[in-house]
């Protein structure tokens, strides 16, 4: 047997896969001490002093160790060891927290003991214990946990303590500011830096909010004007998309659009933060006012301050606590004016509560029309499971973004679960619902909306019957799709230059064929000092 050590007679056959190492490297800030490449360095060390050979690598680049979700990298390495398809025997990892910072240190325990029950060990290259399970070492290596679990809850008390500082000092901590908006990047002495547009990262602590562009400026002046004049939100954001208005994200206007713009304090001059937290990467949840922190006079007002308060006095008056029995009566009331129910009619009706809160109420709409007996023609399942699909996607994006770097290019992911591949090529990714159709002769067809690209690729995943499996994935260029929804049936898929494929391997082969070769040059890191905003680096293999 080649490159293996065979002992002759009653002695076991030691081959050389049982050399074969993979490295998981894991890097969640821009500090030197847990660069990819620090991390490398110390892990081949440690492969050459104890004569093993590194065959496979897992990294996961800006990404934070609390949770296992959006970490592509470990995902992959405990899907391939759990499947059997992991051609190694050893995982290499820097040290104890670069595996994971999990707030419950039994799911660090759990992922590892995934991985030794499969045959194959982890190792800390940088711990000064070996990972041999004898008392002592996995007494240190719980330490380590605890450590690294607690290291997080620390960081995270003195983030929120400065940033607190910040916006008490009428500083723009963090988040989107909101239509009409943008922050100017200052210095310690307040002198301006650079604008930033919508998705760019700050270089400094510090920015400032800003009126916008004259045009947005004066569409948030007409908002509070119409809502004044007795025009209920719904109506005014039909009129917006009627007029071609975008938005700031550029999708289209709806009523909750519009009432985050009549509820938000800094078009009069103030900034609120705190009013939500999303600690240790938990669910975000809403705060008191109690603990708000308030910062008045530090924007320029768009809006006059008692034009503010008249609009949150409507707001008030109109916000009102519905029973069931109210909302369903309502809804009657709605179908008998309308003749038909559709979540768009629902949503866009003035006095009646939107599809969500039906589906909070009642468990689903169609529960809510069948207790009003209404049957719909339309599909409301695909409503209801929504959430599973957009929930599949977003792990998808993660994963193509791994696949894309293993390939040698740079995948930033984007607002709106998409992808930018070497700063320049655009991937969305959507979802292709199932349209039941109206008589049984009709052709099957299949509809999803996508987020306005000039180029790029769309990526979607296509549902089958009655929008509860998964039946294929397709890829298209995103300029074949000229309207904003798409409607196609098998027929009509190679019009619109739709391909589909059986499986999602063979589709993000695909996918980065179509890419192209991109350059490195593609990726060039832009002088933050130059630009008033933080690039990310180009990464290497």
């Amino acid at each position: 047997m080649a490159n293996a050590l065979v002992v002759q007679g009653t002695k076991a056959v030691i081959a050389q896969t049982e050399t074969r190492a993979a490295q998981y490297v894991r890097m969640s800030t821009d500090y030197q001490r847990y660069s990819i490449e620090n991390q490398a360095a110390v892990i081949a060390a440690y492969a050459q002093l104890h004569g093993l050979q590194i065959v496979r690598t897992y990294r996961d680049a800006g990404e934070s160790g609390l949770k296992l979700k959006n970490r592509a990298g470990l995902i992959q390495l405990l899907d391939d060891v759990q499947s059997g398809h992991a051609d190694f025997q050893h995982i290499l990892v820097y040290d104890v927290s670069r595996w994971g910072r999990f707030q419950d240190t039994d799911e660090s325990a759990h992922y590892e003991y995934l991985c030794k029950k499969a045959g194959v060990k982890v190792a800390y290259c940088a711990e000064q214990f070996d990972n041999d399970c004898t008392m002592m070492s996995s007494i240190l290596k719980n330490i380590k946990r605890v450590m690294a679990a607690e290291y997080s809850r620390e960081l995270s008390v003195k983030i929120f303590a400065g940033a607190s500082r910040f916006a008490r000092m009428g500083f723009r901590t963090s988040g989107e500011v909101g239509y009409g908006l943008r922050r100017q990047l200052v210095d310690e002495k307040l002198r301006p830096k650079a604008i930033l547009e919508r998705g760019d990262r700050k270089y400094l602590m510090t920015d400032q909010v800003l009126p916008g562009p004259a045009e947005e400026v004066a569409v948030v002046r007409w908002i509070f004007e119409q809502f004044l004049a007795k025009k209920y939100q719904t109506a005014i954001a039909l009129e917006l998309n009627q007029r071609g208005t975008p938005t700031n994200t550029g999708g289209p206007w709806n009523a909750s659009a519009i009432g985050r713009i009549l509820r938000n304090e800094s078009y009069i001059g103030n900034l609120i933060y705190n009013r939500t937290s999303i600690k240790l990467r938990e669910r975000r949840k809403p705060n008191p006012p109690n603990l708000w922190i308030r910062s008045e006079g530090c924007v320029e007002p768009i809006i006059e301050r008692d034009v503010f308060l008249r609009a949150q006095k409507i707001i008030n008056e109109r916000r009102v606590d519905l029973s069931a029995e109210e909302m369903l009566k309502r809804l009657r009331l709605t179908l008998k004016r309308r003749g038909k129910l559709t979540p768009k009619i629902i949503d866009q009706t003035a006095g009646l509560p939107s599809v969500h809160t039906f589906m909070n109420q009642f468990g689903s709409l169609r529960e809510a029309y069948r207790l009003i007996g209404y049957t719909s023609s339309r599909d409301c399942e695909f409503i209801e499971t929504k959430r599973g699909w957009a929930d599949l996607n977003a792990k998808l994006v993660a994963e193509v973004a791994a696949e894309i770097e293993k390939a040698g290019a740079y995948a930033e992911v984007t607002q709106g679960n998409g992808l930018r591949v070497n700063g320049r090529v655009a991937v969305s990714f959507r979802v292709a619902r199932w349209v039941p159709r109206r008589r049984e002769s009709h052709t099957q067809y299949w509809s999803f909306t996508r987020i306005p690209l000039a180029t790029g690729w769309l990526m979607a995943l296509r549902l089958g019957e009655r929008n509860k499996a998964l039946l294929d994935y397709l890829l298209l260029p995103a300029a074949n799709v000229e309207t904003r929804t798409l409607r196609f049936s098998e027929t009509t898929r190679r019009k619109y230059g739709i391909d589909c494929f059986e499986t999602f391997p063979s589709l993000v082969r695909s996918l980065i064929r179509r890419i192209g070769n991109t350059s490195p040059a593609a990726r060039k890191v832009v002088p933050a000092a130059a630009s008033g905003k933080r690039r990310k680096p180009s990464r290497s293999n």
